[in-house]
C-alpha cells in the first residue's frame, strides 16, 4: 500500500514533530509539499524531504491554487491562523491533521466541524494526550470498572516556570489577542482528556485565575528591558542562561527560528527578538494560573488546575471512584491503583519517552490508520468531538472574566 501523500502547512516545532513520522515510518506517510513563509525553514524542509521547488510554497493560499495534489494536509500554523486554511482544505476534499486548538473562537470551531461533516472529510485535532500510554492506561482502568464509578477527578497541568516564561510570557502565546486565552492555547488538551476519561457531559462550571507574577509590578529594581542589556539581577528567567546553558534545546530553536542554531545566532536573537526581553516587562496578558471547577452528569465533580509555578512540565491526576482510586504522574511514568476492598496498591510503570510522552508518535499512527483504513480508534480526536470539548475552554474563560460566574453548559 502506498504511503499517504501529505502537505505540511506551517513548518515550526509542531510541524517538525508530526512530519518526523514520514522519516520513521515511510510506509505510512510521505511529505510531498510544504508551505512556510520563513525562507530558512522552508529550505530546511525541502532538503529534509527532497521536495521540488514547485512544491515548496510561501503561503497556505498557494497550496489551494491547484487541484487536489495530495491525500492529506497537516495544518500547524499559529492558533489564530487555522480557520482559513482548514476551510480551504475541506473545500478541496483533503483529510486533515489539525494542530490544537481548532480555532480561537467558539463560532469558528463549530464552523469548521460543520464544514467537515458536510463535505465528509476527516479532520483529526492534535489532542496528543489521548494517544499516550499514560492516559490510555488510565482510561482502560476506568472503563474496566476496577475503581467502580468515578466520583471525583483532580487534574493538574504543571506548565513549568521556564516553559511559561518562554512560551506564554516572551513567546507566541503570550497575548490573548494574537493567539488565544491560556485555557484554550495550553489547556484544551486537559479539558479534552478529562471529558474523554470520564465519558460524560459537563453540566456547569466556574473558573478563577489571573496573571499574578509575570508583570511589571514584580520587576526587580534596576532591571533593564532586556537580559542582554547588562542585567545584574539573580533571576531564574535570565535569557542568557535559558538559551545558552539550559537543557531544553527547543528553546534555542524557537528563539533563533530554526533548528540547531549557533551561539552567535542565539546572541543576535536575544539582543533583538522577543526571547531576550525581561519577563517582567513584556506585553503578555495570559494568565499564569487558573482553576476550573466542573459538575458532570451523574454527580461527578472535577477540579482542574493549571499553574506556571512548577519545576516540571508534566501532568498529574487523581481519579477517585466508589471502589478505588487511580493516582498518576506523567513525568514519573507511574500509575498507582488502590483497591478499597483489599487495601492494596498496585503500580503500573509506563514508558513516557518521546514527544508529549509518546503522544506525537501515537497520534500519527492513529491518523494514518484512520485516513487509510477508516479505522476509528476509541480515542480518535475527531473534530466534532474536539469542538464540543473546546466549549469547556470558552466557558471557563467567560466565567473567569465574569468573576467566577457559574456557566450552564447545556445553554452555552
Amino acid at each position: 500500500m502506498e504511503p499517504l501523500k501529505a502537505i505540511l502547512i506551517g513548518a515550526g516545532l509542531r510541524g517538525s514533530a508530526y512530519s518526523a513520522h514520514a522519516i520513521s515510518n515511510p510506509g505510512d506517510l510521505k511529505i510531498v509539499g510544504v508551505a512556510e513563509p520563513d525562507d530558512f525553514r522552508r529550505k530546511e524542509y525541502q532538503k529534509k524531504f527532497a521536495l521540488s521547488d514547485e512544491n515548496c510554497l510561501l503561503s497556505w493560499q498557494d497550496v489551494f491554487t491547484r487541484d487536489k495534489w495530495a491525500d492529506v494536509v497537516m495544518i500547524c500554523t499559529q492558533d489564530a491562523m487555522h480557520t482559513e486554511p482548514v476551510l480551504a482544505a475541506i473545500k478541496q476534499g483533503y483529510d486533515i491533521l489539525l494542530e490544537k486548538p481548532i480555532a480561537p473562537t467558539a463560532g469558528e470551531c463549530m464552523e469548521i466541524a460543520q464544514a467537515a461533516r458536510e463535505k465528509g472529510v476527516k479532520v483529526v485535532v492534535c489532542h496528543v494526550l489521548r494517544y499516550t500510554p499514560f492516559f490510555t492506561t488510565i482510561k482502560d482502568i476506568i472503563d474496566s470498572g476496577e475503581i467502580g464509578e468515578v466520583v471525583t477527578m483532580v487534574h493538574n497541568e504543571n506548565v513549568g516556570n521556564t516553559h511559561q516564561a518562554h512560551s506564554f510570557v516572551r513567546g507566541n502565546w503570550a497575548v490573548t489577542g494574537k493567539s488565544s486565552p491560556m485555557i484554550l492555547a495550553k489547556s484544551c488538551h486537559d479539558m479534552d482528556i478529562m471529558q474523554w476519561l470520564i465519558g460524560k457531559k459537563c453540566l456547569r462550571l466556574s473558573s478563577f485565575g489571573s496573571l499574578k507574577y509575570f508583570c511589571k509590578e514584580n520587576c526587580p529594581y534596576g532591571a533593564p528591558l532586556r537580559c542582554t542589556d547588562g542585567c545584574e539581577v539573580d533571576c531564574p528567567y535570565d535569557a542568557r542562561y535559558l538559551y545558552y546553558e539550559g537543557d531544553l534545546g527547543w528553546f534555542r530553536s524557537a528563539a533563533a527560528g530554526h533548528a540547531d542554531p549557533t551561539d552567535a545566532e542565539i546572541d543576535a536573537a536575544l539582543k533583538s527578538g522577543p526571547y531576550g526581553r525581561c519577563v517582567y516587562q513584556c506585553d503578555n496578558d495570559v494568565v499564569d494560573h487558573q482553576v476550573v471547577s466542573m459538575d458532570f452528569e451523574d454527580g461527578v465533580t472535577v477540579v482542574f488546575s493549571m499553574s506556571a509555578f512548577t519545576p516540571e512540565v508534566s501532568r498529574s491526576i487523581k481519579v477517585m471512584g466508589t471502589k478505588g482510586q487511580i493516582k498518576g504522574h506523567q513525568e514519573l511514568g507511574s500509575v498507582i491503583v488502590s483497591d478499597f476492598t483489599t487495601r492494596k496498591d498496585r503500580e503500573i510503570i509506563i514508558d513516557a519517552t518521546g514527544g508529549h510522552g509518546g503522544g506525537d508518535a501515537g497520534i500519527m499512527h492513529a491518523f494514518c490508520d484512520y485516513v487509510r483504513n477508516d479505522s476509528c480508534s476509541a480515542g480518535i480526536s475527531e473534530v466534532a468531538i474536539s469542538a464540543s470539548n473546546h466549549m469547556l475552554c470558552f466557558a471557563a474563560e467567560a466565567s473567569r472574566l465574569d468573576g467566577g460566574k457559574v456557566i450552564d453548559m447545556t445553554c452555552f
